[in-house]
């Protein structure tokens, strides 16, 4: 049993999955420089400006971990799991995740940063 509230500890999977976030992006944008599209840059623009959304919003999880004396550490990792050491207000707490949720969670905020914050963002656009 954790005593992290949620609130934090999400801060503190924000600073798990968003790194990683952005490695999936800086080599999909290698990819298509490489790749043999027509039209390359529209691609690598979205990229480019998911990331710099995906970059706020890690600079503010981890300042919200600075100010409240959160830290988290990748301890170690094999084809199933990755353990995390999460330091709380002084408390030290193990958690394992299972890969493939990992995977699963990175894509699903790819879909958030790529899709739903790009048109959210446009529905306020278009009604203001």
């Amino acid at each position: 049993m954790t005593r992290i509230p949620p609130n934090d500890l999400e801060m503190i999977e924000q600073a798990i999955y968003l790194p990683m976030l952005l490695t999936v992006l800086q080599r999909d944008v290698q990819f298509i420089e490489k790749a043999p599209f027509k039209l390359k840059n529209p691609y690598i623009r979205l990229i480019e400006k998911t990331m710099t959304d995906i970059q706020k919003d890690l600079a503010k999880a981890k300042y919200y971990m600075q100010q409240n004396k959160i830290k988290v550490q990748r301890l170690k990792s094999d084809e199933a799991f990755t353990m995390y050491l999460f330091l709380y207000k002084g408390y030290e707490e193990l958690h394992n995740y299972f890969n493939p949720r990992l995977r699963t969670k990175t894509e699903e905020l790819m879909e958030h940063y790529m899709l739903e914050k790009r048109f959210q963002s446009q529905t306020r656009k278009e009604n203001a």
